[in-house]
């Protein structure tokens, strides 16, 4: 076996630019592709669904994700995704050049996308606590909310002015050259690979290793609760975002302009707030990070959801996009640090799947109760939600901040919950 390197940035912040790179490119044709949809349809079922597709494939992956990244060479694993997802903007390019592009292309391809980036999040996140010390947990972290934040702010004004010069095909072959950045950037590192145990090695019993992440989580009653709390707000916060872009086209007049100012306000906040966390060793005791996060963004994105142009969505997006970075990183802090490195892979994969399961049934149900039995009501209308097209999906993304807000308090009246990190630590004990 080849010797591991010590922990240390260096490796890791090569890996980060390598991927903020790529998804700057992948925002920008997700940007390009939203739009299009809208224009075709003016349908929030039509956008859930792409987001709804995304994870249909994810749910069974992720019962042997966890075990194929224990199992092997992690770094591949995180090439593997990239190439995939090249090979499938490659396709929706040549469907689009011979006119044949149509939306249950993009659920198909988001299928597939889906699938194996959730062996590569998974092949990423497991890779963390042998590639960073653990004094850099929450600041590297931190340094990752800037690979959806940064990309936040720069997709948007990028794919907007870009698109009318080069179309959606310049946009795709920007992507494409961005996936090469990112598997380059992949190939001049070394992640090394945790030790396996005698029993990891030898274990035989795939059922056995497919349920292992859960049995590890819920034999503890406060790692139990923490992925509950996680997963309700990732519920409630999939059941509003699934809804979002179509509740904003939809009282802006398809207003792109509008969409890319708010997606800006939030990167800019994100970025601001990574890099602060990055810096700063951030909230103490980690939960309460978590929970704080999960307040701030419940209440910030309820005044979204009330808001009726971008004098009120702007603002409101930058405070809700404050609470992710500290959030984020708090969490995962406490995952890395009370989890063992050769475990990780089907714990963080038991963890994935309850939380794509709520965030799968959310974006299915928030569609259909927007268009099919909200946005048809006239109870809603005058209200506090006003009146005109959109209405009724307000309702449903507020339904959901409101539910992100519950949970982050209720968090606090729980004592294994508030008090997680000194109760795992006694146990470590």
């Amino acid at each position: 076996m080849a010797p591991q390197q010590p922990a240390s940035l260096r490796t890791f912040t090569i890996i980060w630019l390598g991927q903020v790179v790529s998804t700057i490119g992948t925002y920008m044709t997700n940007f390009a592709i939203s739009l299009w949809v809208w224009q075709l349809t003016t349908s929030a079922t039509a956008l859930t669904l792409v987001a709804f597709f995304s994870q249909i494939l994810r749910i069974p992956t992720t019962l042997f994700a966890g075990i194929i990244v224990d199992r092997f060479n992690r770094k591949n694993l995180m090439i593997l995704g990239d190439t995939i997802a090249a090979i499938s903007n490659c396709a929706l390019l040549a469907l689009y050049l011979t006119n044949h592009l149509q939306i249950w292309h993009l659920y198909f391809t988001g299928a597939i996308n889906g699938c194996f980036q959730q062996i590569q999040n998974l092949a990423y996140e497991a890779s963390l606590t042998q590639i960073v010390p653990k004094r850099h947990y929450a600041r590297a972290t931190s340094m990752g909310s800037v690979v959806h934040y940064g990309p936040v702010i720069l997709a948007p004004a990028f794919a907007g002015s870009l698109y009318p010069l080069i179309g959606l095909t310049g946009i795709l072959l920007i992507d494409l050259l961005s996936f090469l950045v990112a598997i380059v950037t992949l190939y001049t590192i070394v992640i090394p690979q945790p030790p396996q145990t005698d029993v990891e090695q030898t274990s035989a019993n795939l059922l056995t290793d497919i349920t292992f992440g859960f049995r590890y989580l819920f034999t503890n009653e406060s790692l139990r609760i923490f992925l509950l709390a996680i997963s309700l707000f990732w519920f409630a916060h999939d059941f509003a975002e699934s809804v979002g872009e179509a509740m904003i086209l939809a009282r802006s007049n398809s207003n792109p302009t509008a969409l890319a100012s708010i997606s800006a306000a939030a990167g800019i906040s994100g970025v601001m707030a990574a890099i602060i966390f990055s810096i700063c060793p951030g909230i103490k005791p980690r939960i309460y990070g978590v929970l704080l996060g999960f307040i701030g963004a419940g209440a910030s994105k309820t005044i979204f959801g009330l808001g009726r142009n971008l004098s009120i969505w702007v603002p409101a997006q930058f405070c809700s996009s404050l609470n992710f970075p500290l959030m984020n990183s708090s969490e995962t802090a406490i995952w890395l640090a009370k989890i063992p490195p050769n475990l990780q892979g089907r714990v963080f994969a038991a963890k994935s799947l309850m939380s794509q399961l709520m965030s799968s049934f959310a974006t299915l149900i928030a569609g259909f109760l927007a268009d099919k039995v909200l946005e048809p009501a006239t109870i809603l209308k005058g209200g506090i939600f006003g009146s005109g097209k959109g209405t009724g999906i307000a309702f449903v993304y507020v339904m959901g901040a409101v539910c992100m807000l519950l949970v982050g308090l209720l968090g606090f009246a729980i004592p294994s919950l508030r008090n997680i990190e000194k109760i795992l630590l006694d146990h470590d004990s």
